[in-house]
């Protein structure tokens, strides 16, 4: 696959980094710009804080059936201390990395981490997909910024993510009395499609299957 020929260099400076994100933060659209939907991939990345290492894990699946059609993985060596918010200068170039490596040209990618839910607006899911211009939605398991009020328990149950008056992302309950998932549109992608494909992805788990093999397959053993 060739999408992450790109050359993505951390930045050395704070500043630097801020820079970057406001220049790829005007490349988003968020409106609907995908094909149908035939292969989705699960993106996510794993850390081995003894050896400085990053595992990118890449998980393409069919939409019809969430049956894999391909996994891979590929690490590198972290060069970019961890800064809440600067999250993708981290996890950026272990999964461009992984992605040209693909055999598959997946149509839609969900990304462990947030798309605009994010005080610049770039979360990894926003940073990738404005960077390799691809359809990205952002899947987070925590908060970063905004504020909401609680879904109810039931499975599918949703409030909107708020940063002041802009909708910034939708929590989600995935599963009944579990703790909410926080969905963003990434790049290409409407809010209304970036819940809906992400519902369309869950089964019986809190996590949607494409990055919930993504999880697994990251981890360092």
């Amino acid at each position: 696959m060739q999408l992450a020929r790109m050359k993505h260099e951390a930045p050395s400076a704070l500043e630097e980094a801020k820079a970057i994100q406001n220049q790829l933060r005007q490349k988003l659209r968020l409106k609907d710009d995908f094909k149908p939907i035939k292969i989705i991939a699960g993106i996510d990345v794993g850390y081995n804080l003894k050896t400085n290492t990053a595992k990118a894990a890449v998980v393409c699946m069919k939409m019809d059936g969430l049956g894999i059609v391909e996994k891979l993985t590929e690490t590198l060596s972290v060069t970019f201390p961890y800064i809440p918010g600067y999250l993708s200068f981290r996890e950026a170039p272990v999964i461009m990395k992984a992605l040209s490596k693909l055999n598959c040209a997946p149509d839609m990618f969900l990304v462990d981490g947030h798309g605009i839910a994010h005080p610049r607006r770039l979360g990894i899911a926003a940073h990738i997909g404005a960077l390799l211009d691809i359809p990205t939605i952002g899947v987070a398991k925590k908060k970063l910024c905004g504020k909401y009020v609680q879904p109810a328990p039931e499975k599918g149950d949703h409030t909107n993510l708020y940063d002041k008056d802009e909708q910034i992302g939708v929590v989600l309950r995935s599963r009944s009395n579990v703790k909410p998932l926080y969905i963003s549109p990434g790049h290409r992608v409407s809010m209304i499609n970036a819940l809906d494909i992400t519902q369309q992805c869950l089964t019986r788990y809190r996590l949607p299957e494409p990055t919930r093999e993504a999880d697994k397959l990251s981890k360092f053993k």
